[in-house]
C-alpha cells in the first residue's frame, strides 16, 4: 500500500509534487513549533503562519522562536521548506511560460463552440478573419495549418492549431465537433491537382466528423468539383473560374471590368444580404415582391431555391415556402 501511495505521488505533475512536499513541510514545522514554543506561538495556526512567513524569507518578524530548540527548528524549516517553496514558484514561472509558448506555438487544444474553423494561412484566409473579427467582435475563430510556427495573429481571438488538417488528432485540438462552420482554402505551395486533392481529404476529414457542420471549400481545377460535391461540400468556390472571367472581360472591356470589381467591392461590405421570404410573400410574384423590396430601399436580384440559385427568374415566377431571396441593401 505505501509503495503504490508512492508511485501514485511519483506520477504527479512536478508543480503539484513540488507544492505538496512544501505544504506539508511548513504545516509541521508550524505545528512543531507550536508544541516546543507554547508561548510565543499560542496557536497552530500561529505557528505556520510563522513557518510560511520564515519559508518564504519575508520575516515579518511578529511571532519568533526564543528557546534553542525552537531556532533550531527555524533553521531546518530555512534548510528545507525555503528550496521546495522557490521550486515551487520557479516551477509556477516556468510551467506558465511553457503553457503560453504551446498556446502560441498551436499545441493546445481549442476549447468552444459556435466556431468558425479555418483551414490554411494564406491571402484568402487572412482577408476572412479580418472580416470575421471586424464584423462579428466575439466571433471565435480556430485556424489550422501546418506550415507556420506560431499564430500570426496572437493578440486577437484566433486560435492557431499547428497539424496537417486532414488528421482526426488535429480537427479534434480544433473542436471540429462543435464547429458552426468550416472553411477550406486551396495550399497555395501546392499544384492545383495536388491542392484540390488534398483539400477533398481534408473535407472527407472534417464530414467523417461531425456530417453536419457546414463546409465551404475552395476548389482550383473543373473536374474536381464534383468529388467535393461528393464529399459532403456545402457549398464550392471555384477561385480560378472568377479570375478567368475577370481576365477575359478585361479583353473587351476595361470599363466592365471595373465596374465589376466596384460590385465585388460594394458585396463585401455586406451589402448582398440572404434573407427568408416572408410569409406574406409566399405565393406571390417575383415582380411584386421585387417592387415591394424597391419601396424600402433594396433590390431583389433572384431566389435560392435548395441548392439552385435562380437570377431574375423568367416570368411569371411565384415565391415558394423555404425560399431565400437575393437581396442588395
Amino acid at each position: 500500500m505505501p509503495h503504490q501511495l508512492f508511485i501514485s505521488f511519483v506520477r504527479l505533475p512536478l508543480l503539484l509534487r513540488t507544492f505538496l512536499i512544501a505544504i506539508s513541510l511548513i504545516a509541521f514545522f508550524g505545528i512543531i513549533v507550536h508544541f516546543l514554543e507554547p508561548e510565543s506561538f499560542p496557536t497552530i495556526f500561529d505557528g505556520i503562519w510563522w513557518a510560511i512567513i520564515t519559508a518564504s524569507t519575508v520575516g515579518y518578524g511578529d511571532y519568533v522562536p526564543h528557546s534553542v530548540i525552537g531556532k533550531i527548528a527555524g533553521i531546518l524549516l530555512l534548510i528545507t521548506s525555503a528550496g521546495f517553496l522557490s521550486s515551487f514558484f520557479i516551477v509556477l514561472a516556468t510551467t506558465a511560460a511553457s503553457r503560453q509558448n504551446d498556446h502560441l506555438e498551436g499545441k493546445i487544444k481549442f476549447k468552444g463552440e459556435g466556431h468558425f474553423i479555418i483551414v490554411g494561412w494564406n491571402e484568402r484566409s487572412r482577408e476572412v478573419i479580418y472580416s470575421l473579427i471586424n464584423e462579428q467582435k466575439t466571433a471565435s475563430i480556430a485556424l489550422i495549418d501546418d506550415t507556420l510556427k506560431k499564430n500570426p495573429l496572437p493578440y486577437s481571438n484566433v486560435h492557431y492549431i499547428q497539424g496537417r488538417p486532414n488528421l482526426d488528432e488535429v480537427l479534434m485540438r480544433a473542436s471540429i465537433q462543435t464547429a458552426d462552420k468550416v472553411i477550406i482554402t486551396a495550399d497555395p505551395t501546392k499544384d492545383e491537382l495536388q491542392a484540390d486533392m488534398h483539400t477533398i481529404l481534408t473535407l472527407l476529414a472534417v464530414k467523417g466528423l461531425n456530417p453536419h457542420v457546414e463546409t465551404i471549400v475552395e476548389i482550383l481545377t473543373n473536374e474536381q468539383i464534383a468529388n467535393a460535391s461528393r464529399a459532403g461540400a456545402d457549398e464550392i468556390i471555384q477561385t480560378n473560374m472568377l479570375s478567368s472571367f475577370v481576365m477575359l472581360q478585361s479583353l473587351a472591356s476595361q470599363d466592365m471590368v471595373t465596374s465589376f470589381l466596384d460590385l465585388l467591392y460594394q458585396l463585401t461590405e455586406k451589402k448582398l444580404v440572404y434573407l427568408e421570404a416572408g410569409k406574406d410573400q409566399l405565393e406571390e410574384g417575383f415582380t411584386d415582391v421585387s417592387v415591394q423590396l424597391l419601396q424600402e430601399g433594396k433590390i431583389l436580384l433572384g431566389v435560392k431555391r435548395g441548392g439552385a440559385t435562380i437570377l431574375n427568374p423568367p416570368q411569371p415566377f411565384s415565391i415558394e415556402k423555404h425560399d431565400q431571396l437575393i437581396i442588395i441593401k
